[in-house]
């Protein structure tokens, strides 16, 4: 809905753009034309002062103008910073007469006969003159112009001197109506584009393509900001004109920092990096020049140069790493690509109309900027709203998922319930857990034709240790074979103690696996005799008895049964072994079921395993 919702929103501002720009294009009616001035002379220099301290220059009679096609960069510059320009002005047909002028490089003193009659700008300062801005000029006239001299003083330090754009004499309402028709269109773009940028803005916050958003955003803001300080009407705005030229001057030269973030992120690889070095380029002079200017080291005037001459170079190259992956990209990062390549050369002609390398006149640069905003935008909220719909998606999976698992989870704990009970001294789990997730393995093994493999081990001559050493320490005995049986576990194998000396582990690991690593445990006790402190236990060993499912049983409940068999025939032959159980070598004892009798009683209290030891 939000969506939607801004789509109309913009579609409403188009609308009211077009038909604001219709009626300030319309051409009034009945009025009388403007006039371009011609005539125009020249001299380098700055005028010495007569004996009523004006400049003798003013003087009609003085010597040394030359004639020029129009008021601007004469030739020969050679170092000049000073140049005067004169005309004579024609026959007065206006009732409300102004000379309107486009621009000055950079500020100037304009005299009607021997009247100062208007001032951009302080000369006053000697050679410290300051860069006042490039506003518009209107200045009034009176109605006794007629072939009168119209001198203009002028100073620039810049690279052009002059004046620039249109140079007219009209009526004073006609200037305010060309100022409004020329304005209008590039007012109303920029308001679209602030309102593009706010947009863009919003959705970077919620936190979907974060970076797509906020680097059109910043492009949006750049370019609307760029396009209202240089339209007409800035100054019916707010008249300030080196502010508005501050502004302009920042917006411009974050174009190509938003322009390179917008590229970096559709492009990869090599293009993506130079992409990202070449905005961050512009970001280092943006921030450099910025803080020169507000620390009144350097006027804002002398940057627009350095920054152009580095426009000219990364401007293509940027537009050339974008063509560089043209192939990989897919249809929307190609239209943004398109906008681009339309955007770019309206940049560098307004760049090269502003430097006087291309004759005075309007380039549409607010098309190329509305294009490319418009362009980034919908495809942004195209992958929004693709982003969004495999969220929900992936959500609604992941409800159903969790579901799923807390169903399973619940019915887990509900078999496991009771069964968390562990060994008190050792941390094993005890003999009541063991029957219960024995039988667990026991069905798990059948259902899906898994390996069930049961060890039992007993330690040897454990009642010598009590009886020798005290019952202290064949706990210790205890503890430590259970924390080396711990330490060689592997995942999925359970460990408990049975009751006494004795202890049980089931894996799905081969008999033959689960016997060697078993072996290896029995060479580790055997290397090293255990001690008590200060007290040396000696030579602590054990007999383990194995029997696996299917191998050794058709069923998985006779394992206990045949494991115990194996270990009686391993404490038979000598102890400090491990057996397999095999039916060629079971014992003789057919009548003895060793794992019911083992169920009532722990330790020493099995009649058999006592007359294995005694033997």
């Amino acid at each position: 809905m939000r969506v939607i919702g801004a789509v109309t929103g913009l579609c409403v501002l188009l609308i009211g753009i077009f038909v604001a720009w219709s009626w300030a294009t319309r051409e009034p009616e009945g009025e009388i034309p403007s006039v371009e001035p011609s005539g125009w002379e020249y001299r380098w220099g700055d005028s010495p002062q007569d004996s009523a301290g004006l400049p003798a220059w003013l003087n009609p009679a003085a010597p040394g103008w030359q004639p020029i096609a129009f008021p601007a960069d004469p030739p020969a510059r050679e170092g000049h910073d000073k140049v005067w320009f004169r005309l004579r002005l024609p026959d007065n047909q206006w009732h409300d007469p102004v000379l309107f002028i486009s621009s000055i490089d950079l500020i100037a003193q304009v005299y009607l006969g021997n009247r100062l009659i208007y001032q951009h700008g302080d000369f006053d300062q000697g050679d410290g003159i300051a860069f006042a801005g490039w506003p518009w000029h209107m200045i009034a006239l009176p109605q006794d112009f007629d072939g009168q001299t119209l001198c203009l003083r002028i100073f620039s330090d810049y690279t052009s001197i002059g004046l620039w754009g249109q140079v007219r004499l009209m009526e004073r309402g006609e200037a305010y109506r060309q100022i409004i028709r020329r304005s209008a269109w590039d007012v109303a773009v920029s308001a679209l584009a602030l309102a593009l940028s706010v947009f863009a803005a919003i959705f970077a916050a919620s936190g979907v393509e974060r970076r797509s958003f906020g680097a059109i955003a910043l492009f949006a803001g750049a370019s609307g900001l760029m396009l209202l300080a240089e339209a007409p009407a800035r100054q019916l705005i707010a008249g300030n004109p080196l502010g508005w030229d501050l502004i302009r001057a920042f917006s411009y030269y974050m174009l190509p920092v938003a322009t390179g973030l917008i590229l970096a992120h559709w492009l990869q690889g090599r293009p993506r990096r130079w992409m990202q070095r070449l905005w961050a380029l512009h970001l280092a002079y943006v921030m450099l020049v910025m803080g020169l200017v507000q620390g009144n080291v350097i006027n804002l005037s002398l940057t627009f140069p350095i920054f152009d001459g580095l426009l000219v170079a990364t401007l293509p190259a940027m537009l050339a790493l974008a063509l560089w992956q043209w192939r990989a990209l897919d249809g929307t990062q190609r239209t943004v690509v398109l906008c681009f390549a339309l955007f770019a050369p309206l940049l560098l002609a307004d760049m090269l109309v502003a430097h006087g390398f291309i004759p005075w006149q309007p380039i549409p640069l607010s098309f190329g900027s509305l294009a490319f905003s418009l362009s980034c935008v919908a495809i942004s909220l195209h992958r929004y709203h693709r982003v969004h719909r495999e969220l929900a998606r992936s959500h609604e999976t992941l409800e159903q998922q969790v579901t799923t698992r807390t169903e399973e989870l619940a019915r887990l704990v509900e078999e496991l319930e009771g069964l968390s009970y562990r060994d008190a001294l050792t941390g094993l789990y005890n003999r009541r857990h063991f029957d219960a997730a024995y039988a667990q393995a026991c069905r798990r093994a059948v259902s899906r034709g898994e390996c069930l493999t049961l060890a039992i081990l007993d330690l040897d001559h454990f009642k010598r240790i009590n009886d020798r050493f005290g019952h202290d320490a064949g706990d210790s005995v205890l503890v430590t074979l259970a924390g080396l049986l711990k330490a060689h576990q592997e995942i999925g194998e359970s460990v408990c103690r049975l009751g006494g000396e004795e202890f049980a582990l089931f894996s799905h690991a081969s008999p033959e696996a689960l016997a060697e690593r078993l072996e290896r445990l029995l060479g580790r006790l055997l290397a090293t005799p255990l001690k008590r402190g200060e007290l040396c236990l000696g030579h602590v060993t054990f007999s383990a008895g194995i029997a696996s499912y299917p191998v050794h049983s058709a069923s998985p409940d006779s394992l206990l049964r045949l494991a115990d068999e194996a270990l009686y025939r391993a404490k038979r032959g000598g102890r400090s072994a491990v057996a397999i159980y095999s039916a060629s070598a079971a014992p003789s004892l057919q009548k003895a079921d060793f794992g019911r009798e083992r169920c009532g009683a722990s330790g020493d209290a099995q009649p058999p395993r006592a007359e294995a030891e005694q033997g």
